[in-house]
């Protein structure tokens, strides 16, 4: 068995060794049972130091021109050569003890994908509130965080990845695609919540309140239509860091 950790990266420098140096360690959980892995990170198209990061961090790096969050994870699953693929966000920190919850549901053979609860580094109440209510919803829909995704390999390209169209929300749609062809294998869509992952809160000091109001009241009225255009999707793409 082989697994890919596959990370999209856009001028992560201030981030990107922590992160890898947590997933090197979280990778653990799988050597230790005699699995192969592999890490791959996708540049996408940052204009810092955080390829030559990644690669000094001994990740496989390649590149993805189009600054697109879809793109770059499926630019890294066609590098990635593993039977699963994880794809886990530049500004995460997964554990040993959430990739063990991993390797056993893979070793199951019952299970075709899946996702896990999330938490924010620091204290945040009202925020906490908000990322609890997406975890509900998470396991209630079975919808995977784009933060942390793991699938079968054959599976991921069976759908065709994550779309192209989609700036956001496109860990909802592969997630709603997934559960087709699960329950047509008759395998399961698993949302783990023993290790939640911890995330970056520092959307919450780079953007203000405002604007996050104002791209949810967008992603309300008008979802389609913002989720497909870049401009519309600022916090993810306007290069704050």
């Amino acid at each position: 068995m082989k697994v890919s950790l596959i990370i999209p990266a856009f001028n992560e420098e201030r981030l990107i060794a922590d992160t890898l140096g947590s997933v090197k360690h979280a990778m653990e959980a799988f050597s230790a049972g005699g699995w192969e892995t592999e890490l791959v990170v996708c540049d996408n198209n940052s204009t810092d130091c955080t390829a030559e990061l990644a690669r000094a961090a001994g990740a496989k790096v390649t590149f993805e021109p189009v600054n697109q969050i879809a793109r770059a994870r499926n630019r890294g699953a066609e590098a990635a050569s593993g039977d699963w693929f994880i794809f886990v966000d530049a500004d995460s920190k997964p554990t040993r003890e959430l990739f063990e919850e991993v390797r056993v549901q893979i070793s199951s053979g019952r299970c075709l994908a899946g996702g896990c609860t999330v938490r924010l580094e620091g204290n945040y109440p009202v925020a906490g509130f908000v990322i609890g209510f997406w975890n509900s919803v998470s396991k209630t829909c079975r919808w995977m965080a784009g933060s942390f995704i793991f699938c079968e390999a054959g599976a991921f390209r069976e759908i065709g990845g994550f779309s192209n169209e989609l700036f956001a929300g496109e860990e909802i749609d592969l997630s709603k695609r997934l559960k087709k062809l699960a329950r047509q294998k008759h395998k399961k869509i698993i949302i783990l919540d023993r290790h939640p992952l911890a995330t970056s809160a520092r959307k919450l000091h780079l953007y203000s309140l405002r604007e996050h109001l104002w791209f949810i009241a967008k992603a309300s009225l008008a979802p389609r239509s913002t989720v497909r255009r870049r401009e519309a999707c600022h916090t993810w793409y306007d290069g704050r860091r």
